[in-house]
């Protein structure tokens, strides 16, 4: 969060409201002595609860920031005192996995939780273990939070398609078009929806190209085109 300057503190309207506050209790003493009690207690769970919730949210950055420092870390010899190392490739996998687990364990539904359980489906993936990755997007898709949830949908998707779940990709796919993020484009969803229907339903996948053909960006234009030149050689 960012620092508020001295002036802003001066001018915040916060400071104002207080002000009106303590005006409004002098002239009613009476209301404020029934009730102020109650009007402390909740004044006093609110700010604790920003204070726990600033707390958390510290802690979480701090435990993502530890997934990325291993990842990042060397195998073989310290060449440093600031750098971390690990003697080898098994032990420094064993550390990346239970720093993912603790992150998307203790704080499953965050953002950062997310995003923990997210490498670990893909880690799975890695190791060829095609059951525990897709049950970790799953959980991703329907419990996360933040944009690692529509990365989580285009994987799963993919698996959903190599499984013939057209409907179900399907689905996934049409949730990222009709609310697209950071990570995944309308566009890019809508060519990756175009490529798993255009054997079963070539129509709707033109209709999906077609406007795509005139995109802005080379990339999305090319790449329809190609996918549109397929559909004709059928």
């Amino acid at each position: 969060m960012d620092r508020i300057s001295r002036k802003q503190l001066k001018t915040d309207p916060f400071r104002t409201e207080v002000q009106h506050t303590l005006e409004y209790v002098t002239e009613h003493r009476s209301q404020a002595v029934r009730y102020g009690g109650i009007a402390l207690a909740v004044a006093v769970l609110a700010g604790g609860w920003y204070f726990y919730s600033a707390h958390e949210h510290t802690v979480r950055q701090e435990k993502l920031a530890e997934v990325f420092r291993i990842t990042n870390a060397n195998v073989g010899p310290s060449q440093d005192a600031y750098s971390l190392s690990y003697a080898t490739e098994g032990a420094k996998n064993a550390a990346l996995v239970k720093a993912l687990t603790d992150l998307s364990v203790q704080f499953h539904g965050s953002e950062e939780g997310t995003a923990g359980e997210y490498m670990l489906a893909a880690h799975a993936a890695d190791k060829g273990n095609a059951s525990e990755a897709e049950r970790r997007l799953r959980d991703v898709v329907d419990n996360g939070k933040g944009p690692y949830t529509s990365l989580a949908a285009v994987q799963l998707a993919r698996i959903y398609a190599s499984q013939n779940k057209i409907s179900d990709a399907k689905n996934l796919l049409q949730g990222l078009i009709d609310k697209p993020t950071m990570f995944v484009s309308k566009e890019e969803a809508q060519l990756m929806l175009a490529r798993i229907i255009a054997p079963t339903q070539p129509g709707e996948a033109r209709k999906l190209l077609e406007p795509l053909r005139s995109s802005e960006r080379p990339a999305i234009s090319q790449v329809a085109i190609a996918q549109l030149g397929e559909l004709a050689q059928k």
